[in-house]
């Protein structure tokens, strides 16, 4: 009974390391973010739209696994990391590497046959500009935050396009929300896990420039954050509701980001600032569904 236990255990231990092999955390935001963008287009249908979030969640997963490979040797460096299926060797390389082909190869298909080749163009430049650019940046320059953030705003743009098949002002403002979100969420990261970025030779922010011009970033991106994140209403795409929560979440989230220059500031702030960061993101989507569904 003890074998039978054991090899059934076996190929749920693969499945949880492929799965993770994804960075399904991830994936869930993309695929939230990409709905959001699609609720909110112009023309809003059913169809495009689910294959857009399928799509989208498709190749994030994908640019997350390439990233993994990539960073095989350096993740057993970071105790947020080593215990990923790579860094801990319980996938090898090559099968890795085929799980990421197929998945980006299968996100393609499905946005290029269930939305438009526009979507599938800009899904396939994500990939390429997170595997490719960002992730070997990482390790030679801080500028890699910014430029990892703009793949990372893509989604809310793929399901934008998804259902307009056309780049134009209001999805424009939904991945411009995304990319000045992500600076202050990832400084955070960087701040209250300094030593495990330093290790791993990643040149973020505080290990390049230090904590102090760290907080500084993060406060002026927190405070950019609040007149973009008004894009929407500006260019008519949600209301006056969203426009005020936006508006509200935007102050509680600078006033979080400038507790960091208290004396008695530390990993805890950066630590609590992450989080706020998760809380206003979906915090806002949310504003901006209601606003569309009710006003």
């Amino acid at each position: 009974m003890s074998g039978v236990g054991e090899r059934e255990r076996v190929p749920a231990a693969l499945l949880r390391d492929l799965v993770a092999l994804t960075k399904p955390s991830i994936v869930r935001m993309c695929a939230i973010t990409t709905a959001g963008g699609a609720w909110l287009a112009p023309g809003f249908d059913w169809l495009p739209a689910l294959m857009g979030v399928v799509g989208a969640s498709l190749s994030v997963a994908s640019a997350s696994a390439f990233n993994m490979i990539w960073e095989r040797h350096s993740d057993p460096l970071m105790a947020r990391t080593r215990n990923r299926p790579l860094a801990a060797k319980r996938i090898s390389t090559q099968a890795a590497m085929l799980v990421a082909s197929a998945l980006g190869l299968l996100s393609l298909v499905v946005l290029a046959l269930g939305t438009n080749l526009l979507t599938a163009g800009l899904a396939l430049l994500a990939i390429v500009g997170y595997v490719l650019v960002y992730t070997p940046l990482k390790y030679r320059t801080p500028l890699a935050l910014f430029i990892g953030a703009i793949p990372g705003a893509m989604p809310p743009l793929l399901g934008w396009t998804a259902i307009t098949g056309s780049i134009d002002a209001g999805g424009l403002a939904l991945f411009l929300i995304l990319l000045v979100w992500q600076m202050p969420h990832f400084i955070a990261i960087t701040l209250f896990r300094k030593a495990e970025f330093e290790s791993a030779g990643i040149r973020c922010v505080p290990v390049v420039r230090g904590d102090t011009n760290a907080k500084i970033q993060a406060v002026a991106w927190a405070a950019g954050l609040i007149p973009v994140s008004l894009l929407p209403t500006v260019f008519g795409v949600t209301g006056v509701f969203y426009g005020v929560i936006a508006g509200l979440l935007g102050v509680a989230f600078f006033a979080g980001s400038v507790r960091g220059f208290a004396a008695a500031s530390g990993p805890r702030w950066a630590r609590n600032l992450f989080i706020g960061s998760l809380v206003y993101l979906p915090a806002l989507i949310f504003a901006m569904a209601v606003d569309v569904f009710l006003f």
